[in-house]
């Protein structure tokens, strides 16, 4: 889990217990809604200076926020727990890959067969 995404789940755990929409916090914390709305789907980082209003605006400390995203990411590291297809890619490498994919005979390699030539049943 990245630090992003667990922060965003903290401040929506936080907002939701509290019974508080999107548009209330953002108001208070004088953030866009939608990027309020990425912040907490762990799509947007925000600044120490923007974390501090929504926190404030959700009537919770930094400092009890970031307990609670290190609790949880303490919780997933001791678990294991990782989707099955989330692999873990240096960076460059995916979009260098991406890249090549487009082009024509640049797809990975096959390993020959064995058996010889394939005819096909036309």
């Amino acid at each position: 889990m990245l630090l992003r995404e667990a922060i965003g789940s903290g401040l929506r755990r936080a907002r939701t217990a509290r019974r508080r929409t999107l548009r209330d916090i953002s108001r208070g914390a004088r953030v866009s809604l939608g990027y309020l709305s990425e912040v907490e789907r762990g799509r947007k980082e925000p600044s120490s200076e923007l974390l501090a209003a929504i926190c404030e605006a959700l009537g919770i400390t930094v400092a009890d926020l970031l307990a609670s995203v290190v609790r949880e990411m303490s919780t997933d590291l001791r678990a294991g727990t990782r989707a099955a297809d989330e692999v873990l890619v240096p960076i460059g490498q995916r979009h260098a890959e991406l890249r090549l994919a487009g082009r024509p005979g640049a797809g990975p390699a096959v390993p020959a067969s064995s058996g010889g030539p394939v005819a096909s049943a036309a």
